[in-house]
This record gives C-alpha cells, structure tokens and sequence, in this order.
C-alpha cells in the first residue's frame, strides 16, 4: 500500500498494524511453546493434534503414516524403508516429506500451480484529489473481489477504484499490458472493520471488453486443516503498488489464533488485501498487517534502519511478523450478513465456488498453454480471451455464463452492506439461471459437509423450531389482516386490484431465494397432521422424507453440472440453458412453482415467492411440467394419473384445485403483466375456471396456516385467503398484459 499524505487507509493500516502488534505481544509465551515443540518433535507436534491431524487428512496420509515417516531415518531415500504403494511413493510421501520438513524436493507441477494462483490476484488503484492507493486483491468469485477494509473502507471510495490484472512481466522479461476492471460497489459491497476485509463486486467486461471469467478465480474454502504451525505459506502480491511479486515459502506459520495466522521470517514480505497460500496453492488467510520492529521510544522502523512514516509504502516497514485473517472466520463472518434474494444468490455464488475440489478455478488449460515463453500462443480465429503483450498481439476468451447480481442488506455491527436498488445489466449475453444449478444459499464445506448436507442439517433444525410453536394462532391472524387491509377501498374494480398490487409489493419487504427444502417444508406448507402432501395427489409425507430426497437431488444437479463444465469447456449460452433445463426436468425437486418458472424466466423474486411454492412430490412436478391448468368435462370418470390428467397441453390436478387457483390469482395481483394469453401460459378464458375452482374449494385451516407463514416470512398476504368474497370483486383481466 501507498499513499501520498496520510489518508484514511494511512489510519486503518496503522490502527490495524497496531492491534496485531498487541495480539503478537500477547502470544508470546504460546508462540515459544510451539517454536520448541517444532525445534523439539517435528512439525506434527507444535499444532494441536486435531489441527494437525485435520491437515494430514487434506494431504491424504493419516497419523499412523505420517508417525512412521517421522521415525524413519532422515537419511533414507524415499520409499526405501517403507512398505509403500507405488503411487503414494510417487506424489504423496514426497508432499508429506516436504511437509515435514524432511524433503525440499517438489513435483514440477507446484510451479504451474502458482502461475495458476497468481492469474486472479491484481493490484487495486483509488484516486482521489491528492492521493492514489495501491492495494492487492483477488478474485474469489466469478463476480467478487476480496481484499482489506483499509483498502477500501466504504464504497464511495470503492466506486472510484479498479482492479488491474496482468500488470507483472512475462517469462521472457516483457512487461504484460494490465487488463483494468471497474470495481462496482453499487452491485455488491461488504466490508467488516475488525476483521479487516472487504468483498466487492468487480464489472464483468474490462475497459477494453475482456471478460473478467477469463482470470479465474481463487476459492475461499471453510473447511479445516489448510495450514498449521510450522508450516511455510506463500504471498503473492503487489507491494507499494509495484508489479505483482511472490514471496515463495518466505514465512512460517508460528501462531494460530481464531481469527488470524501470524508467520514470520527473517524477511517477511506482505502487501494488504494478498492472498496467503500453502503449498497446495489454497488460500489459507486473507494478508492484512504485521508486527514492525520498533526503536526504544517505540518509533516503528523502516528496512533500512529509519524512522518509518506511511509514505514510505507499507513494504518499507521492517517487519518481524506478519498477520493475516483466516479464511474460515471471514467465511463464517461473511455467511451472517441477512441478505436474500439476488443478493443471497451472489453470496452463494462466492461460497458454492469453495465448495468444489479446484484449488484454483482456471481458463481451460488450452488456453493457457504456450504463455510461459513470453509469446502469444497459436489459437483457433475463434478463440477469445487470453494474455496481452505490449509489444506483440493478443488472444482471448470467453465463459459465456455470467451471472448479475445485486446486494440487498443491513448493516452488521462493525460491518456494513451497501443496499441496491437493481442490478445492472450485464454487458454479455447472460443465462439467466442460478449458479450452479440447485446451489444452496450460503453453503460451503464445512467439517467435511457437502453444500446438500449442510442445508438439510439447517432444515432439520428449522423443522424442530416449527414443532414447538403453535400451528395457527387464529386471533392473532386475524389483527394482523385487519391491519394489512387497512385503507383500501372495495367499491371499484380495478381500484381494487390496483390498490392490491401495490400493497402486495411494497409489503414483500424480504424475498427469500427458491429454497424449498429450509423454507417450505419445515413450517410454510405443513398441514394440520405435521407432514407434507403433494398439491397435486394429496399423498402424505413426513417433512423428513422430502427434505432427505431433494438434498440427494441438490447434490447430483451440482456434481452434473461440474461435469457438464469438465466437458464442454467453455460452451456457448444456449447450450448452458439447454443443460440447466435438463438438469432440472431430470431431477426435479419435491416442489412445485404452480405458476411455472419457464413462464416468468425463472427470475427473482417471482421464484423463491412462497405464495405458489407447494410441497409436490417429484413424480407429479414432472407429470404437469408447464402445462396450463384446464377443467375437463369427464374428469371423474377418465383413467387418470394419480397427479391429476394430463392431455393435449392440458392438466387438470387430482387434489389441491383450491389452493392452486388462489395462488395463481395471488400471483396475477402481484406481478401484473408477467404472465397470460400465450398458448402456453394462463390465458384470459381460464380465469373463470380459477375463480370457480377458488369458489368450489374455499380455504381451510391449512392455508390459514400458510398464509400467516408467508406473512411472517415475506411481509405480504395473499388476498384471496383472507377475503375470499373479492375474488369476485376484483378487474383480474386488468392484470393481463
């Protein structure tokens, strides 16, 4: 970091260097313990045997097996004086040798592995009137940026930064042409002052149209055993704003504290907002501070024996140690902002993407193939995306899934969230899809727990919450609706549906995304006995059941579109779209959107609207697809399925006529214009068929029940459960487009 005078980010670096100054001081009777444990024993005994064994397990040895190792004598050649497979010999007792400090060979593919690593972090510039910052950060999404709150401390400052990729030099020497993003606070921007970080959005397109995919990405990943004591990490940066640089095994980790790491070295180099890696190219902390050497009087001191001062650059510092905020807790931290919607989507994006067993997420290796001679390499004409010389032509590119975004959300104490009104539009062609396909909101690894297992654990908890509270409090209910009706009149038609739409969107104050699983299942859509029912069978299922079977569904679409990726290498937006419809016909979940996705582009909020999300096991989902409801004559007396009939792009339910028609008429009120009078969607003759079959199936305790749910959860109501008797009152045709 450099600045020109003291600034904002000149009192947040040194506020920082500060307080890990006092967390230093304050380890250090642990910090000598575990250098002479290390001295002592080894590696495998300066860390907590939990720790210790947590990391044996990531380099794929146990205790047993690192134990004998350690009693083998350092003398011995590798695989000579174990009873050991050819292939452990080969790759995993040379990483566990290396690890135990016994053994400095390495397999040749750690050098590609940190060219890889470095590809997503660039040096990030903020210009204002009499001063420029330089930072480091990384990509670690395929929209989002992490770096240091004192880096960028709020948004306004943010939004006059850029992030530069490829400002480094060649192999052969040459200097690269930096490729510069616009940092875009307005989409995504979270910052929390105590543990230092900052995530924001960066644009998708460079000032020169080079997708910002095609620099990868650097997974943040929740689980443990990345690093422990003793171990040495890596930092690749750009200090005081120079080329990016790495500092190669420079630091050894001495401490591990809650929040944060501390490794030192003789010289240890830093640069905020860098990552920190083991030698799996992980990143196993976030780059922040350090603790300085200091004079007598408590002057910190520069490399060079001076008085340091911060327009110095933070790499002049004489460090004895440095500090960096552990990728779990910032995770962990991160995962507790109350966000929803688009904006839980994102967040998910950023935690599905440490969930996956990439260590670095790359361009196909294609592309990236013939760079190291400091040329561009030979490619197809079509080819798009790439690296950029400054004396010779360019190749580039191009992912064409992007996904756009925006933040919605309150501040966290000692955490701020700037609130969006709408997304910008994405400069490329976009699908329009979640990512991945039935990726969980807020889910990483954890403790060896998949995306899938995680959220089932929280719907099981969430199940048991439901069962202490009482199913329906009647009284209650009915103050509520008194109150959300209160001032709209029932005299005019389409005042009446006007006044309606209003109210109903301007109280839908939170917009959960579609998630099914923690959402409807455990409380919304349970019926009087406790359990489920298909809406359209009226088959009873424990909550349980459903919740086991979608997890198992949510895991198979995420492990099929990683392979559909694996394969198709870059594809193209329509066979993206083509795979994510497939994906969801082949394995649908147990819950039916009564108003079709496809009718409304499977967008926010409509999609996660609890308001027509109904429990509806599998089987029946795919029976109806998206097909219009219709009343056939001879319904009764026609061999049906047990779902309902289906026939002619026509579908008529077994069961659940009532509840659908008022959640399609909910739907009508809400999004007006959204959907009707094409072929395949509700057209203006089945309007009379829905206020019909609402008439024929009043509500009953169950959608009391639901209604009150979704209140409570949404904020919004669904008027037909509470005043049946406008139904028809209301200017439904009003609502066609």
């Amino acid at each position: 970091m450099s600045v020109e005078q003291l600034s904002r980010a000149d009192t947040g670096f040194i506020e920082q260097m500060e307080k890990a100054g006092r967390r230093y001081t304050a380890r250090a009777a642990e910090r000598d313990g575990h250098r002479e444990a290390l001295e002592r024993h080894g590696i495998l005994h300066a860390d907590t045997r939990e720790r210790v064994n947590s990391r044996l397990g990531r380099l794929g040895v146990d205790w047993a097996m690192a134990t004998a190792i350690e009693r083998t004598p350092g003398t011995a050649t590798t695989g000579t004086s174990l009873d050991l497979d050819r292939e452990f010999v080969s790759t995993g007792l040379l990483t566990l040798e290396r690890f135990m400090g016994r053994n400095d060979l390495i397999g040749i593919d750690y050098l590609e592995g940190g060219f890889l690593a470095a590809r997503p972090v660039g040096r990030i510039t903020v210009r204002s009137p009499g001063s420029t910052l330089h930072g480091t950060g990384f990509l670690v999404s395929p929209s989002l940026l992490l770096t240091n709150n004192h880096v960028l401390g709020s948004a306004e400052e943010a939004a006059a930064g850029v992030v530069e990729f490829d400002f480094q030099t060649s192999a052969s020497g040459r200097p690269l042409v930096p490729v510069v993003f616009q940092l875009e606070p307005q989409r995504f921007f979270v910052t929390h002052r105590d543990l230092d970080f900052t995530v924001v959005a960066v644009s998708a397109r460079s000032r020169d149209g080079q997708p910002l995919v095609s620099f990868g990405r650097l997974p943040l990943k929740e689980a443990q055993g990345k690093a422990v004591i003793g171990e040495l990490v890596n930092i690749i940066q750009h200090p005081n704003g120079e080329p990016k640089q790495l500092a190669l095994r420079d630091n050894q980790i001495v401490d591990v504290l809650d929040d944060y790491l501390h490794y030192a070295a003789d010289t240890a180099h830093g640069s905020s907002g860098a990552p920190v890696f083991n030698d799996q190219w992980e990143v196993v902390a976030l780059h922040h501070s350090g603790v300085p050497r200091r004079d007598r009087d408590g002057n910190v001191l520069a490399v060079d024996g001076s008085i340091w001062h911060p327009a110095m650059g933070e790499h002049r510092v004489d460090w004895k140690a440095n500090e960096g905020v552990r990728v779990s807790r910032i995770l962990a931290v991160i995962q507790q902002f109350p966000l929803s919607g688009a904006a839980a989507a994102l967040r998910a994006e950023l935690i599905a993407a440490g969930s996956t067993p990439h260590t670095v997420e790359v361009p196909p290796p294609a592309v990236l193939a013939g760079r190291t001679n400091g040329s561009a390499p030979e490619v197809p004409p079509t080819a798009q995306g790439g690296e950029q010389y400054a004396a010779a032509g360019s190749v580039r590119w191009t992912v064409p899934l992007t996904i756009s975004v925006s933040l919605d959300s309150e501040a966290l104490r000692h955490g701020t969230a700037v609130p969006v009104t709408a997304a910008a539009p994405a400069p490329a062609p976009a699908s329009t899809a979640s990512f991945p396909v039935g990726a969980p909101a807020g889910a990483g690894h954890v403790d060896g727990r998949s995306p899938a297992e995680r959220d089932l654990a929280a719907a099981l908890v969430n199940l048991a919450a439901s069962r202490t509270r009482p199913y329906y409090d009647q009284a209650a209910d009915l103050a509520a609706r008194e109150a959300y009706y209160a001032g709209i009149g029932t005299g005019d038609p389409t005042a009446l549906r006007l006044a309606l739409t209003q109210r109903l969107e301007s109280t839908h104050e939170r917009r959960p995304a579609y998630k099914p699983m923690r959402l409807l299942y455990p409380w919304v859509d349970l019926h009087p006995d406790e359990k489920l029912h298909g809406i359209y069978s009226d088959n009873a299922f424990a909550p349980e059941e459903l919740m086991a079977a979608d997890a198992a569904v949510e895991a198979a679409r995420i492990g099929r579109w990683q392979e559909f990726m694996l394969l198709e290498g870059a594809p193209g937006p329509d066979a993206v779209e083509a795979e994510l419809d497939l994906l969801e016909a082949s394995l649908p979940f147990n819950c039916e959107h009564v108003v079709p996705q496809s009718w409304f582009a499977k967008k926010e909020p409509m999609r996660g609207d609890l308001h027509h999300l109904f429990a509806c096991e599998s089987t029946c989902n795919s029976f109806r697809g998206n097909i219009p409801y219709f009343d056939f004559p001879d319904f009764d007396e026609a061999v049906r399925h047990s779902c309902g009939r289906r026939e002619a792009g026509r579908f008529e339910p077994s069961a659940g006529k009532g509840p659908v028609a008022r959640a399609t008429l909910y739907f009508l009120l809400r999004y007006p214009g959204r959907i009707g009078d094409e072929s395949r969607e509700l057209q203006r003759d089945g309007l009379r068929m829905l206020l019909d079959w609402h008439k024929d199936h009043p509500a009953d305790l169950y959608e009391q029940h639901r209604n009150a749910a979704i209140a409570e959860m949404q904020g919004n109501r669904n008027p037909l459960i509470d005043h049946p008797e406008w139904a028809e009152r209301i200017d439904f045709a009003g609502a066609w487009p």
